[in-house]
């Protein structure tokens, strides 16, 4: 068994710098950091190791009390639930700005909990704010480290004494190869649902507001023995739409995460419907090369449960009949009809995930692919121009994705259209569906001749 990894966790109201903090700790910019209070609100996840330890990071929303906004209790929720899974606490405070109420609010919610807690002065850019930060001893709290987050000062103070408070432990096992899943689409469409459904518990923050989401949210799971990481992405939209920084950081996290996944998860609003959107969406992963596997959600809603998802009633074949139409690239993508809500398809998509993996992976022996390509040229003869193609040998220099490469007598000859007859051919006769291939042309003049 693997050793238990430990976990730090920081809380802290609105706007003291928590974001900061998490990204300088983490060695990385994942949490997305703004002047306007509350821009996190999921918990957002990462690793690091200092003196030797390798840590779980955890970062939360600002925890505000007493207001009635139902997203507030949401963001105060998924803080408890951090809270209860740590190690460690971070309670982060302003050394700028000083002692305020919902400090001390927090502080004695926290005081009653087993964990070890650090008081953990932010903005002390110089000695200065380390003076002023003595006044958070009156909060209770034993230690009291003033750090500044955007220059790393008393950061290394603060990791060491992290490190001191664990028990000694022998060295820790190698983290076992986790399959990162990227879950991505537009805005409101359940993405967030469906990472709550695949874990069995609110991970995320649910919310009609479209755009609720706004960084790359990491969940690792344990899905029947495999460790999964799933990647909760802020809704994709086109560049036009995008309103101010927080949004670009929003759009460019999701691309990031579609490029670190193994695999993409597209989750579209069945109950909508198909919309350019899903496309645009579908097609940033296909041109990333990633195995992609479509979830059509709120089909509760599209369609009465039936008890299996997976069965193809005539609605649900001209939802897929309309998909490979519109967007024909795509076509080998894995589609599943599902209910986030109601908790309905999540195995049929772990399954679809690790099919789609495992094919992106394939690798066909040169003296099979040069068979199945020699015959499909001899069955579907290309001439242009008088020249007929003569395709002299073929290779797969790489896999994620497959991509095949012919060397024939002039590429000029070959029309996408029957670069397409031949990846379907190959499609045929190996197990690709769920990831994209790749078909190059190259032209070899006289070398086979």
């Amino acid at each position: 068994m693997a050793a238990r990894v430990p976990t730090v966790v920081i809380v802290g109201r609105p706007n003291v710098g928590k974001s900061t903090l998490f990204n300088r700790i983490a060695g990385k910019r994942i949490a997305v950091v703004e002047d306007t209070p509350g821009v996190t609100r999921d918990r957002l996840y990462s690793e690091f190791d200092h003196g030797g330890r390798h840590m779980k990071l955890v970062d939360t929303g600002g925890i505000l009390f007493g207001d009635d906004d139902p997203l507030v209790e949401q963001i105060r929720v998924q803080a408890e639930v951090a809270m209860a899974e740590a190690d460690v606490i971070l309670f982060v405070v302003d050394a700028e700005e000083g002692l305020n109420p919902t400090d001390w609010d927090l502080a004695h919610r926290l005081r009653g909990i087993r964990q070890p807690v650090y008081v953990v002065a932010t903005k002390a850019d110089n000695p200065d704010r380390d003076f002023q930060a003595q006044e958070f001893y009156t909060l209770g709290f034993d230690e009291v480290f003033s750090v500044s987050g955007i220059h790393g000062r008393g950061l290394k103070e603060l990791l060491d004494r992290i490190v001191e408070g664990f028990p000694k432990s022998g060295e820790q096992e190698a983290v076992e190869e986790e399959l990162k899943l990227a879950i991505i689409g537009r805005p409101n469409v359940g993405k967030s649902s469906m990472v709550n459904a695949l874990t069995g518990e609110e991970r995320v923050i649910v919310s009609d507001i479209p755009g609720t989401t706004r960084d790359a949210v990491d969940t690792l799971i344990n899905w029947k023995g495999q460790r999964v990481r799933l990647i909760d992405t802020a809704g994709i939209r086109r560049r036009g739409k995008i309103q101010g920084s927080i949004e670009y950081y929003m759009v460019n996290r999701a691309v990031t995460a579609i490029e670190r996944s193994d695999c993409a998860l597209l989750v579209i609003d069945g109950e909508e419907g198909l919309t350019d959107g899903d496309k645009r969406v579908a097609k940033a992963s296909h041109d990333l090369g990633k195995p992609l596997v479509i979830a059509v959600n709120k089909w509760d809603v599209k369609e009465p449960p039936t008890g299996d998802l997976g069965h193809n009633t005539p609605i649900k074949k001209d939802f897929k009949r309309q998909l490979q139409d519109e967007v024909p690239e795509i076509g080998y993508a894995i589609v599943l009809f599902t209910s986030a809500k109601e908790q309905t398809g999540m195995d049929g998509i772990m399954k679809a995930v690790g099919r789609a993996v495992e094919n992106g992976g394939f690798r066909i022996s040169t003296g099979t692919l040069n068979r199945i390509v020699q015959d499909a040229v001899f069955d579907k003869p290309l001439t242009r121009k008088g020249r007929p193609l003569k395709v002299y040998y073929c290779t797969q220099p790489q896999n994620r994705p497959p991509t095949f490469v012919l060397f024939c007598n002039d590429a000029d000859l070959v029309h996408f259209s029957y670069q397409r007859y031949i990846e379907n051919v190959l499609r045929r006769n190996f197990p690709l569906e769920g990831t994209p291939a790749r078909v190059v042309i190259r032209s070899s003049k006289g070398k086979y001749d």
